[in-house]
Order: structure tokens, then C-alpha cells, then sequence
């Protein structure tokens, strides 16, 4: 196939990656050695003109912006706080995970209101910050990117804002959700410059994906 009518799909490494191919098959969007095991960032099918980019979640939208990838699935959470200028395509139902302020569960204190000008750790700095802005709160934030639960332990912060899917880290750690801040779902996205020049292609795929998700 023509170079010129390829989709490059980028997808996220991690939990989202297998859902992400096992749908895509579905269709036929696949490619060999499309596995969360291969080695390969870059995996292509010929035949039927794709190329898959494998990357890390934060940057899947990045590609997509820059059009280095046609489209994209990640996670709502990560389009938030990327900021990334990309179309939203398809709320694909899977993934489902909540956004949410959590503390230790000994230094609980009465009111939502009473952690105002206090220090909140999370890989979500503008979410938290858009969130806790809308209730009239200022917070310090501290941003990393892993062990998150720790930073109240060892008495960096008094609170967090992570993803919880099922809430086991956070019962391990001792921590109690206080407030829902957001739900999440992966999300089909698309470069704007690419869903107009490949409209056809692009649509079908939403199409063809809307109905395997209506017979969910």
C-alpha cells in the first residue's frame, strides 16, 4: 500500500496495551508480533497499510499532536493532563478507572475544606490543580511519577491525587479515599491534520469499533 495512505496508530505500554490490540484484531487492525512482549517500538503491516507505535502512556497523545501517529488510545486522564490538542474520537468502555484524593487514613481530618493550603502529591498536577482551583482551594503540588501512596507516609505531602481501579494500593498503604475528583476510560484519539486528509479510513474504524462496543 501507498506510504501516503498508512495509519500510524500509537499505543500505550502497559494495562491499556493488551485491551488496545485485543479490540483493534477484532476489526482486522492488527499486525505480526503485535504483543506486549515484543521488543519492537515500531510494528508494521504491509498488506493492509498500518504501523503501530509503541510508547509510554504520557506520550501517546504527544505523537498524536505532532503527527507522528495518525491516532491514538489512552486513557481520558492522560488526554486531561497532557493538554495535548487532539480530537476525541470513541469512549472505547475499557480501562475504567477513577481519578481521586486520598490520605492516611490516622491524619483523616473533619472537612474536604480543611486540607486547603496543604500539599498534595500527584502524577496529575493539572488536573489537581484545575480540580482543587474550582473549589476555591491553593495547594502546593509536588509532581513524580511513581509511588505515588508514599509521598503521605514519609510526610512529603498530606494528601494524593492517582488513578484507583480497585482501591487495593490504597487500603495497603493505610490511605482513605476523601473526594472523586474525575472517571476514566481509554479513549480513541486523532491528529487533526490526519482526520481530515484520512477521513475514510479513520471514520470506518469508529464505526466499525462503535458497533463491537454497542454489543458489549
Amino acid at each position: 500500500m501507498d506510504e501516503k495512505n498508512f495509519i500510524t496508530i500509537a499505543l500505550p505500554k502497559g494495562k491499556l496495551f493488551g485491551l488496545s490490540a485485543e479490540l483493534l484484531e477484532k476489526i482486522g487492525w492488527t499486525a505480526e508480533g503485535l504483543h506486549e512482549k515484543s521488543r519492537k517500538l515500531i510494528i508494521t503491516n504491509e498488506k493492509v497499510g498500518l504501523k503501530f507505535i509503541i510508547t509510554k502512556t504520557a506520550d501517546v497523545p504527544t505523537y498524536v499532536e505532532y503527527g507522528a501517529a495518525d491516532i491514538g488510545i489512552i486513557g481520558k486522564d492522560v488526554i486531561l493532563e497532557s493538554g495535548k490538542d487532539v480530537y476525541e474520537l470513541l469512549d472505547l468502555g475499557f480501562g475504567k478507572c477513577h481519578l481521586m484524593m486520598a490520605v492516611p487514613k490516622d491524619k483523616k481530618r473533619p472537612r474536604f475544606e480543611d486540607y486547603n493550603y496543604t500539599r498534595v502529591a500527584t502524577k496529575f498536577p493539572r488536573i489537581a490543580e484545575k480540580f482543587f482551583s474550582a473549589q476555591g482551594m491553593q495547594m502546593e503540588y509536588i509532581k513524580l511519577n511513581g509511588s505515588i501512596e508514599l509521598a503521605p507516609i514519609i510526610g512529603m505531602s498530606e494528601s494524593i491525587v492517582d488513578i484507583v481501579e480497585t482501591g487495593t494500593t490504597l487500603r495497603e498503604n493505610n490511605l482513605v479515599e476523601i473526594v472523586t475528583i474525575m472517571d476514566a476510560t481509554a479513549r480513541l484519539i486523532a491528529n487533526r491534520v490526519s482526520y481530515k486528509l484520512k477521513f475514510e479510513r479513520i471514520n470506518s474504524l469508529v464505526e466499525e469499533l462503535s458497533k463491537l462496543i454497542a454489543l458489549k
